[in-house]
């Protein structure tokens, strides 16, 4: 007869297996994760003065009022459990990442890459997804979850509670590994393509950005950052987003594509770095 331990950690097993997937405007409520908002943010507010001390963050006051001031916009659109901040790093290389909490980087070269403020916009729309849906904290979830199925009866036991206590003081390591599954890369380019049409911006300058990456890798290659390159196949995700595009409703006769605060700024930033 099956012992009421082990039928508990098998309920337990069950329960998170069988967790609905939540809609495509509520996504990251649910699933998996074993950490609270507020472990979250205090983890994220860690890894984030440890990437500063080792990052050059842009020092140009209205630089970074102009790069927030837009995360913000979009952020709105996001309904984000915890506030979203938005900085931008001095780097030549194509990267941009999300940490715990709210926490968005984007390099001094996105900026300059992009032709217009609504391509800017689709890298850092991609990246707040990340951080609304909780991507960092779900993916260690995840990989927890699986450790503990795959452990002794005496560590379910305890309850997923009880590791995610014991994860918040030293759970920084394997986060900052900062890479998504393919399944949450494409959350997040569908999530921000909603976005940039909630914001205004025309959601197909996701696509055109997709396409300038793609391209300055094939002619520089080692520019784009190994992150930007784990990313779903840029054909695929191409056609993932435009699947999303063609969903939204009502469609609109003109969306934002650039702003004269977007050329300002790529000047300021230009002279910033000369």
């Amino acid at each position: 007869m099956m012992s009421s331990r082990l039928t508990t950690a098998l309920l337990l097993i069950a329960t998170f297996l069988l967790l609905p997937v939540a809609p495509l405007a509520a996504r990251g409520r649910g699933g998996i994760n074993l950490y609270s908002i507020p472990q979250e943010i205090e983890l994220g507010r860690r890894m984030a003065a440890e990437v500063e001390t080792q990052a050059r963050i842009v020092d140009d006051s209205v630089i970074s009022e102009y790069v927030n001031r837009l995360g913000q916009n979009l952020a709105k659109q996001a309904n984000a459990p915890f506030p979203v901040t938005v900085k931008m790093i001095q780097s030549s290389e194509i990267n941009a990442f999300t940490l715990p909490g709210g926490w968005v980087y984007v390099n001094s070269s996105i900026l300059m890459m992009a032709d217009n403020e609504a391509e800017f916009a689709s890298v850092v729309a991609h990246e707040i997804g990340h951080a609304a849906a909780r991507h960092a904290t779900r993916e260690q979830s995840g990989g927890q979850l699986a450790k503990i199925i795959g452990g002794p009866l005496s560590v379910l036991i305890p309850g997923l509670a009880g590791v995610a206590a014991r994860q918040a003081a030293g759970v920084a390591a394997p986060v900052t590994s900062l890479h998504f599954s393919r399944a949450f890369e494409t959350e997040a380019d569908q999530l921000g393509v909603h976005y940039l049409y909630g914001a205004g911006y025309d959601p197909a300058a996701s696509i055109d950005m997709f396409e300038k990456i793609a391209s300055t890798e094939r002619a520089t290659p080692g520019r784009v950052a190994k992150l930007f390159l784990s990313h779903p196949p840029t054909q695929d995700r191409i056609r993932k987003t435009q699947a999303e595009i063609r969903k939204l409703n009502p469609e609109r006769s003109s969306y934002v594509l650039n702003t004269s605060d977007f050329e300002t700024i790529r000047k300021r930033l230009y002279d910033h770095l000369m």
